[in-house]
């Protein structure tokens, strides 16, 4: 549980990082740059760590899934009520089918 919390931490800097500044358009490249790279200290402040305990419970397949299936979570939501888009039907019956990858590298075979 503390290594998704750990990820899950994480991946919201690092959503944040890479595309929060897509609001600020009009702001220099470098500027957004620098900013992105603080933000990412952050992130890396709690991915680090998430993957060095979670590697004692999960292969780095099992703990790359489990990072990308957060990000399938948390980006949603960050680019709906951040960036203000919609989120189509389509979107979510592509996060779905990623979802059900997860459960081939987790099974047991």
């Amino acid at each position: 549980m503390r290594t998704i919390l750990l990820l899950t931490v994480s991946n919201i800097f690092m959503t944040v990082a890479w595309y929060g500044h897509l609001k600020y358009r009009s702001e220099a490249l470098w500027k957004v740059i620098m900013v992105s790279w603080g933000i990412d200290f952050f992130e890396y402040c709690f991915q680090v760590p998430a993957n060095r305990f979670g590697s004692y419970q999960f292969t780095a397949a099992q703990l790359k899934t489990i990072q990308e299936i957060i990000t399938l979570s948390v980006f949603p939501i960050f680019s709906v009520l951040y960036l203000g888009d919609k989120f189509k039907w389509n979107y979510g019956v592509g996060f779905a089918f990623i979802v059900v990858a997860a459960f081939f590298i987790f099974h047991k075979w």
